[in-house]
């Protein structure tokens, strides 16, 4: 039998992607298989955010053609594929760098690889185009893959911020209609999902096609999925302050599918970087965001994204951020030092940051967001939190799984609680996850 091996870089919309290309790769009969030596097939479904995932990909790609020459030594035929957002960006210096590989597939196109792999046996292909074709309407039913799933709902953005490449690599802002998504949550749900991510660059724009002809948003979304026998849980990123409307702020108090966890990205505390940045708000805006989201759902988690030394950014600016996070507190969130993207309009700027002062304004940063996500694991210590059991845990006779605030945790229980939601009670922090014991049913109660 043939294989394939799917490898995903960057953010849950590859995680997406990943695994669709891994559904189109499974109608032509192959199998998936995590080790690359044995591949047929090798995909890496790329990511164009920061330039060192961009690089990661080339160092990856010197490997395999290696790894390839090596096959073909044995009698093998291996294709080599770049997807995703990298492929989009950089199709011809793809092709360029890495002369083993066959086909460069943008992330609007992936649903049509069986075609680009047979053409690739005649020459090289590349495929980057914005297809007037709905890629979700040529790809084979879904494969579930575990209690969690991923689900596309939104793609593109229409924000166009200083620092980011995807209004170019992913296009403007296009949304499924709700029969589209609810049918496959439906799909999932049949085959044991029980937690549903919504995902998009800018989820919380979402305006599709609504049942009754009209135009449908992120909360009636939710309510459509929240319906669903089998889903108990809906959570959704990556949002944008900007369109976090009245009616989702709301859905987060009506809505008990809805888990009380955000990530709502900032960037940036300083008003001076956000408009740089053309983010289009404010650090109050943000503040007085967060305030109506916790006055609706008191018990919200927040995590948010943060890019540090964007060009100009002076230390009054950094101070900025810093009280912002102190002001707010996080659960989590991720922070990086800027990275300039070709072809945007940040990296046009000659006011560069430092390297070094990068690096120490990031380990302040880090510094303070870790702080607060210890406190935030410490404070769950002797309280009973609902876990949705995932998966095995690392030792015989252990689970893993999360709360609704999306704490990791383990405890011990058979594998055949996975896909329950049991109640735990916490007795030990670690450094990434926490450890607890089932609470019976009726002291839970």
């Amino acid at each position: 039998m043939k294989k394939a091996f799917v490898k995903s870089y960057g953010c849950q919309m590859n995680a997406y992607d990943a695994a669709r290309m891994a559904d189109v790769l499974g109608g032509q009969g192959y199998a998936a298989t995590d080790k690359v030596e044995e591949a047929d097939v090798i995909v890496l479904n790329t990511c164009h955010i920061r330039e060192k995932a961009a690089e990661k990909v080339y160092s990856e790609l010197g490997r395999l053609r290696v790894l390839k020459t090596e096959r073909a030594a044995r009698g093998h035929d291996t294709r080599i594929v770049v997807a995703g957002c990298v492929a989009q960006a950089e199709g011809g210096e793809i092709l360029s760098r890495a002369p083993a590989v066959d086909v460069v597939v943008g992330p609007q196109s992936y649903h049509r690889l069986p075609d680009l792999l047979a053409r690739s046996h005649r020459g090289r292909v590349v495929d980057t185009e914005f297809p007037v074709e709905d890629k979700f309407d040529h790809l084979p039913a879904r494969r579930s893959r575990g209690v969690s799933a991923f689900l596309t709902v939104q793609e593109g953005c229409d924000k166009f911020c200083a620092f980011c490449v995807v209004p170019y690599t992913r296009g403007a802002e296009v949304s499924r209609s709700v029969a589209a998504v609810v049918a496959e949550a439906e799909k999932l749900a049949l085959a044991g999902v029980r937690e549903v991510t919504l995902i998009g660059q800018n989820v919380n724009a979402y305006h599709g096609d609504g049942a009754d002809g009209g135009t449908a948003g992120l909360p009636d979304l939710i309510r459509a999925v929240a319906a669903i026998p089998g889903i108990v849980r809906i959570r959704y990123t990556t949002s944008h302050p900007n369109d976090m409307g009245a009616d989702l702020i709301r859905a987060h108090a009506e809505v008990p599918a809805l888990m009380p966890y955000l990530h709502l990205p900032v960037q940036s505390g300083s008003d001076r970087v956000l408009a740089a940045m053309n983010r289009k708000h404010t650090g109050d805006q943000y503040r007085r965001l967060i305030a109506r989201v916790r006055a609706a759902r008191p018990d919200v988690a927040l995590s948010s994204d943060f890019i540090v030394g964007f060009p100009g950014e002076s230390d009054a600016d950094f101070s900025d951020t810093m009280r912002l996070v102190s002001e707010i507190g996080f659960e989590s969130a991720y922070s990086f030092k800027y990275s300039p993207r070709p072809g945007t309009p940040a990296a046009e700027r000659a006011d560069a940051v430092p390297e070094a002062v990068m690096a120490e304004r990031l380990a302040a940063l880090q510094g303070l967001l870790d702080a607060q996500r210890h406190a935030y694991q410490r404070a769950a210590v002797g309280r009973t939190l609902d876990v949705l059991v995932e998966k095995a845990g690392r030792r015989p006779g252990q689970v893993a799984g999360k709360t609704p605030h999306l704490l990791a945790v383990q405890f011990d229980a058979p594998a055949s609680r996975i896909g329950e939601v049991v109640p735990v009670r916490i007795v030990e922090t670690g450094s990434n996850s926490l450890f607890g014991a089932p609470v019976p049913e009726a002291a839970a109660a």
